[in-house]
């Protein structure tokens, strides 16, 4: 048994679904020993959007915009093109993912 487990199956890119969302921005706010954020990194990559990983607990100054966008201190969070989703696991992401754009 491996110490990270991955929790999601992600889409083959042409299987003929509903595009994913194309981002114009996404930051990943992570904490270096975070099983959850390697996931979230790993599902972003395998769904070919790009991303900017930001380490808070290397940037002061990242832990409290962090800590500003989420009103809270635990990593994950990411924030997409305005959107934010704060201590989440690949279920979540994937959940979060398929409802941004659906309100433009």
């Amino acid at each position: 048994m491996t110490k990270t487990q991955i929790a999601f199956r992600p889409k083959k890119a042409n299987s003929g679904r509903t595009q994913m969302y194309q981002p114009e921005s996404v930051k990943l706010y992570v904490k270096p020993v975070c099983g959850w954020c390697r996931q979230a990194e790993h599902w972003l990559t395998s769904q070919g959007i790009e991303f900017e990983t930001v380490d808070v607990i290397e940037d002061t100054d990242a832990f409290e915009e962090m800590e500003r966008l989420s009103g809270q201190t635990l990593a994950p969070v990411i924030a997409v093109d305005g959107q934010v989703l704060a201590d989440f696991g690949a279920r979540e992401l994937v959940v979060f993912w398929e409802g941004l754009g659906k309100s433009k």
